[in-house]
């Protein structure tokens, strides 16, 4: 079977084609084979977010595009697809409905079955597919969710979350308060600056049982970003005594990783010692940090476990994890909706799927 996917909660449209070959789900050799997978994002400008109704924008300027030059990548007809799977929620109201429209346009014109996707659990398979790995703790971080997640009787249930705003959110709007680029990515900026960093600050360390609060550390990095840095970023305090060097846009950013990605360690690795896992899985597009990956392996290693993590192309928002979770979901009857009763959700728990393909 073959599907198509649309993604767009966010300011990233991806459209994705994927081909489950017979047999699969049923021989774990057998693997899915991923046909194109094609992503436009949404830049602000610097010291910006990105609004609902710009992203929106965004994404019905280009569906239309990307989808023909998704196909024409694929090699396969609009004829050849079994199912037209699309991002139901969670996500932002105006962007989740742009995709909606166009999934339930398609599945007019085409006549072909509609698929909502959970968008967490989007991430969730794809990671799976891609990495291998099989019942791992998931740690899922984006710039909307940050959740510590395991399997269990064909639910992934959440062990530990955000208390308010996601980690990507966090890192996010310290980068406008930093004014850096949003291409290609704010988080990505930041984490090249951190590398240069060499003054670890204190921040507040906020882990409550297994959920983390994140809005106190945004208040006290911002905090130290107006105490040390003039408006254009550089460091006011220039001429320091040798015993105290100047704090530099880079020390804030490695301090607020370093802080952040210790609490995600931490509540990681009481869920794998709960449920008794030695695999971690990192999805969403903070996954893609180099430095997030380093510290999670050294713990998983400590505990003679591995951790499992992708590239870009799939930790980061895309249309072929759609895909691939709503053909998973298609094969077993899980999330067809009819074209009048497709919809969208701002406020879909990752706990709420009948994950009725797994045992």
């Amino acid at each position: 079977m073959i599907a198509l996917g649309l993604e767009g909660s966010a300011n990233k449209l991806g459209i994705g084609l994927i081909q489950h070959p017979p047999g699969y789900g049923r021989d774990p050799t057998i693997r899915a084979k991923i046909l194109s997978n094609i992503r436009h994002t949404f830049v602000s400008p610097p010291g910006t977010g990105f609004l609902p109704k710009d992203t929106a924008l965004h994404h019905r300027e280009w569906a239309v595009k990307l989808i023909k030059q998704a196909l024409k990548e694929s090699g396969v007809s609009w004829r050849d697809v079994d199912c037209i799977c699309y991002t139901r929620g969670p996500g932002m109201g105006a962007p989740l409905q742009s995709v909606a429209v166009v999934a339930r346009m398609l599945s007019m014109l085409w006549n072909k079955p509609l698929v909502g996707v959970n968008h967490c659990v989007g991430h969730i398979e794809m990671g799976r597919e891609i990495t291998g790995a099989e019942n791992p703790i998931v740690l899922y971080v984006s710039g909307g969710n940050t959740q510590v997640i395991a399997y269990a009787e064909q639910r992934y249930r959440i062990f530990g979350e955000a208390l308010d705003i996601a980690v990507g959110n966090c890192l996010d709007r310290f980068a406008r308060t930093l004014n850096i680029s949003n291409d290609p990515a704010p988080g990505y900026n930041i984490e090249q600056l951190a590398k240069q960093g060499k003054t670890l600050l204190d921040l507040p360390y906020a882990v409550k049982g297994m959920d983390c609060s994140f809005s106190g550390i945004l208040a006290s990095i911002d905090s130290l970003a107006r105490e040390h840095l003039n408006p254009n970023g550089t460091p006011k305090n220039t001429d320091p005594p040798p015993s105290d060097p100047p704090i530099t846009p880079s020390d804030l950013c490695f301090s607020l990783q370093e802080t952040l990605f210790s609490m995600l360690v931490e509540t990681t690795e009481r869920a794998m010692s709960h449920v008794n896992s030695s695999q971690v899985l990192i999805v969403g597009g903070v996954g893609c940090n180099l430095r997030l990956q380093e510290m999670m392996g050294i713990m998983a290693r400590d505990r003679g476990g591995s951790v499992y993590g992708t590239d870009e192309r799939f930790c980061i928002d895309n249309g072929i994890m759609i895909a691939h979770a709503g053909l998973c979901g298609f094969s077993v009857g899980e999330g067809v909706v009819q074209v009048e009763e497709a919809g969208v959700t701002q406020r879909f728990r990752t706990d709420e799927v009948w994950v009725r393909w797994r045992d």
